[in-house]
């Protein structure tokens, strides 16, 4: 077993409660024994005093009726056959008579002595003993040993000690099952939680059918989900169906621009408004694609495409593609790719990945710039980046630039639909792909680790579609607050 679970189960609230039960309970009871142990301790001094008390009433009858010397003998005769208690006889000059103690007491009246017999070399004995005064000057000491409340006093202490070392023991087991019991309950919470994180709206809570506290929390979570489900898989359909049904009317008024387009050739103010509407259209329908593609990756369902692939080979082949494109546009691309690396994935979604990012790259650098495309092979880790020596982005905005349509201060009039990073982010998430952003000084350095060490089958934060009603807006509203880029784009003139 692990360090972790004992861990857990004693930080747990139950653990908690169940040791400070056990402290109250324990503490009660050391209270409770003490007075017990007082109440026992003030009967047996009671019960010794007056034992003490009539023995000394009997031996002064004695005195009275039979004199001195029989007083004596009866003392002695108590030592020898009965030793129950302790006697000293001393008269009027304090010399002993008889008796077992060996020194009489300094005073009258009730006291406790201490005798040391070095002979045996033992610890002094105590005993509670009371001094009178016979008629004749005599003194008579009577007394009895003290060692019973000692054995009174440590049988007590030990049996306390005991109790509470057992009591402590089965307190801790009982925390201990408790809180295991109240782990498990809230680890299925947990799971389940996770579960829904992970993109399965489905899960649920299983119900034991006790009806406790856990239960009804657990019913009430599991009819919060059915509501949130029921809503994301409506804004799921409802989100897909505007993206179609918009990209009908966009083809046709696209057709019939190309359309308008032919048959202005005699207006070149014309045809350059229908040249630029023919490109904030052919924007849209790219924006649209962007978002039902992410929708698509986002949703899962490309898991089942899944398969080994050549990673080096395939990040040779799309570098190889834009090499031609990066030269075109007066940048130099070059590729270091480690040798026979595998990967389980989507080749397609992968290739994709890396074409935005390098397409991204050609895009926001300057003529000069360099790029070049990395794949290192760490045995359970792949690590491939794409770099460049350009402007660059802010430290502030490397996470940012992942978010749909954010355009990083200085980019906004570069062309583009402002969603190749989030497709990035998307296929990343798809295959359990780390990614970010980071100052290559100068420039912009795009890093992707792969974990080859699992067979990746995470699935997205939410089904399909989970912002899209969000992004289609965003979109619009940028498209219609876009302003035109020339003065004669804004009316078709005769």
């Amino acid at each position: 077993m692990s360090f972790g679970l004992p861990l857990r189960l004693v930080r747990s609230a139950s653990f908690g409660l169940a040791l400070l039960y056990a402290t109250l309970l324990a503490a009660s009871a050391v209270i409770l024994g003490f007075i017990v142990y007082s109440t026992v301790q003030a009967s047996v001094d009671r019960q010794m005093d007056a034992r003490i008390e009539a023995e000394i009433e009997i031996l002064n009858g004695e005195f009275r009726s039979e004199g001195s010397a029989e007083l004596a003998r009866e003392v002695e005769t108590r030592i020898n056959y009965f030793g129950a208690l302790e006697y000293f006889l001393a008269d009027a000059d304090g010399k002993r008579l008889a008796g077992s103690l060996s020194n009489l007491p300094a005073t009258d009246g009730w006291s406790d002595i201490a005798i040391t017999e070095p002979q045996q070399g033992k610890d002094p004995k105590y005993f509670r003993v009371k001094t009178v005064h016979l008629d004749n000057g005599y003194r008579l000491v009577v007394g009895d040993d003290l060692g019973s409340k000692d054995d009174i006093r440590r049988a007590f202490l030990g049996a306390l000690g005991w109790a509470l070392l057992v009591f402590l023991l089965l307190t801790l087991a009982a925390g201990a099952l408790l809180s295991s019991a109240f782990l498990s309950r809230v680890d299925a919470i947990a799971r389940t939680a996770e579960a829904i994180i992970d993109g399965d709206l489905g899960s649920r809570v299983r119900l034991r059918g006790t009806n406790d506290n856990f239960d009804r929390l657990s019913a009430t979570l599991n009819r919060m989900l059915d509501q949130i489900q029921l809503l994301m898989e409506s804004l799921s359909q409802v989100s897909n169906d505007i993206a179609h049904a918009l990209r009908t009317p966009l083809g046709r008024l696209r057709q019939r621009l190309e359309v308008a387009r032919t048959t202005s050739k005699a207006n070149s103010k014309c045809t350059k408004t229908i040249d630029a509407a023919l490109d904030e259209t052919d924007n849209i329908l790219d924006t649209f694609s962007a978002l039902l593609r992410i929708a698509q990756i986002e949703s899962g369902t490309r898991t089942a495409g899944f398969r080994e692939i050549d990673l080096s080979k395939l990040f040779e082949t799309v570098s190889e593609a834009f090499s031609a494109a990066a030269e075109d546009e007066g940048r130099t691309l070059t590729a270091k790719i480690a040798p026979s690396v595998k990967f389980w994935g989507d080749g397609d979604l992968i290739s994709e990945m890396l074409a935005n990012l390098l397409d991204n790259a050609i895009r926001h650098t300057p003529q000069g710039a360099h790029i070049e495309v990395s794949l290192v092979n760490h045995g359970s880790q792949l690590v491939a980046s794409v770099a460049d020596d350009g402007p660059g982005v802010p430290q502030s905005d490397c996470e940012r630039i992942f978010r749909r349509f954010y355009r990083v201060e200085g980019s906004i009039r570069t062309a583009g639909t402002g969603l190749g990073l989030s497709l990035v982010a998307a296929v990343a998430e798809l295959h359990g792909v780390k990614f970010c952003a980071t100052d290559n000084m100068p420039g912009l350095r795009m890093t992707l680790t792969f974990d080859c060490g699992v067979l990746n089958d995470r699935r997205p934060h939410w089904p399909a579609s989970r912002a899209i009603d969000h992004d289609l807006a965003h979109a619009a509203r940028e498209i219609a607050h876009r302003g035109p880029e020339r003065p004669e784009e804004v009316a078709c003139q005769s």
